[in-house]
């Protein structure tokens, strides 16, 4: 894969419009700051991001997050780093399909959402068996008419603000009145479902031309690319929402954003632009988000860390066997977890931030420590900062993820500490 090949697969992993299905969330969680707290998230990332940046340039394996906290610190830690970045991967392709089913229901409410679920998980789970290279092609196609449709947006969103049917101020950004870092910090890990995808990016050091030097690059510019985008779409939107509104559990606060879009442009506008974030912009993220967690499972498998079932490939190179069972733990939870996107989001980002954490103390411990490394910032100041700032935002989640995600954490360590008793006494044995 092409640098830009990179970069395209990293755009739509984010999802340049994955702002649109937890619009509402967020701004009722931030008391209408939903600018603020994309601004706020990216910052929070960018140290994460040149971390992997860092990573992926001295260790161009797949892997990802589990590769690096393995060989930066130690075979524990990037099993933990692994396995709590498991719990966002495992979790993502399921709750994409729970985002792109209640927006179709919108369109065609006579279909029940397990329907439009199971529809989802099983076309992705399809083009991901027949390749990469077909993934990468199909991408571009669903970036371009993702970017046609948001520049229809900021095009009808500034024509209304000249119109006055609204007018430009900094209350997305800042409220005086509403502020605190508390709200701001415990909005932050539901915004960042939208930033992990240059995660997914590190998942590709063994398939991109280049391999770690292609995919530092295409980390720091994916993520300057979607933080823009996240921030003006927001920022338009949120113009619209009258000061001190709170949109109604349900409906009201899952399709907020479409909603808001019909509102500015007009009916046909909400219809296409909700078929576009459920048929393309979401379901080009499922087939993204399934490719990335087969590979993340191939590799612990392939490294002992999961049953070796899981680290067999197909003649066009697919990890067939961990495809399928994302696709099936995909189904499962989507079906069940249609009622519970709040909680089934807040869980998904707190294991990616989790793994970030980790990730950010590797740089420290091989580059820091083992190294010496000389560049105070990368190896020292920027993990340090980035370890800080995604802790106080795991400290501010939603109490029911924090409970679950640290036994999913607890579990892992038991689990990690059998893998290695199983490996020491193999070695005794042979």
């Amino acid at each position: 894969m092409s640098l830009l090949d990179v970069v395209v697969y990293g755009l739509i992993y984010m999802v340049p419009m994955a702002p649109l299905a937890v619009f509402g969330i967020i701004y009722n969680f931030s008391g209408g700051m939903p600018a603020l707290v994309y601004l706020v998230a990216a910052f929070a990332m960018l140290f994460s991001a040149l971390s992997y940046k860092e990573m992926a340039k001295r260790f161009p394996v797949a892997g990802s997050v589990y590769s690096y906290v393995r060989l930066g610190i130690n075979r524990f830690f990037g099993f933990i780093a692994g396995w709590a970045i498991l719990l966002d991967y495992l979790l993502l392709p399921a709750l994409l399909s729970v985002f792109a089913a209640a927006a179709m229901v919108t369109v065609v409410p006579g279909v029940p959402e397990f329907v439009w679920i199971i529809v989802f998980v099983v076309l992705a789970a399809a083009i991901n068996l027949r390749g990469i290279t077909l993934t990468a092609g199909m991408n571009k196609i669903f970036l371009a008419i993702q970017v046609v449709v948001l520049a229809i947006f900021v095009v009808g969103a500034l024509v209304a603000v000249a119109e006055g049917r609204a007018e430009f101020s900094l209350s997305p950004i800042i409220q005086a009145q509403e502020f605190s870092w508390a709200i701001v910090f415990g909005a932050i890990p539901i915004a960042a479902l939208s930033f992990i995808g240059f995660d997914a990016i590190s998942t590709l050091n063994e398939e991109a031309k280049g391999g770690g030097a292609t995919v530092s690059r295409a980390t720091i510019i994916v993520l300057i690319a979607v933080t823009f985008l996240f921030v003006v779409q927001v920022y338009l939107a949120a113009l619209f929402v009258p000061t001190g509104t709170t949109f109604a559990s349900g409906d009201a606060t899952n399709n907020a954003f479409y909603n808001i879009a019909g509102e500015i442009i007009g009916p046909w506008f909400k219809i296409l632009i909700t078929l576009t974030s459920a048929l393309i912009a979401i379901f080009a993220n499922s087939i993204a988000s399934q490719a990335t967690s087969s590979r993340l499972v191939y590799s612990m498998a392939r490294d002992g860390q999961l049953p070796r079932v899981f680290a067999r490939v197909s003649d066009r190179q697919v990890p067939r066997n961990a495809m399928l069972l994302i696709a099936g733990l995909s189904l499962v939870v989507g079906i069940l977890g249609t009622t519970g996107q709040e909680l089934l989001t807040t869980l998904v980002t707190f294991g990616a931030l989790t793994a970030y954490i980790l990730l950010n103390i590797a740089v420290i411990v091989h580059f820091g420590l083992r190294a010496a490394g000389r560049n105070v910032f990368l190896h020292w100041v920027s993990p340090i900062i980035g370890t800080a700032v995604l802790g106080y935002a795991l400290w501010n989640a939603n109490m029911n993820a924090q409970l679950i995600g640290l036994g999913w954490l607890g579990l892992g360590a038991l689990l990690a500490g059998y893998w290695a008793l199983r490996a020491k006494r193999e070695r005794a044995a042979a």
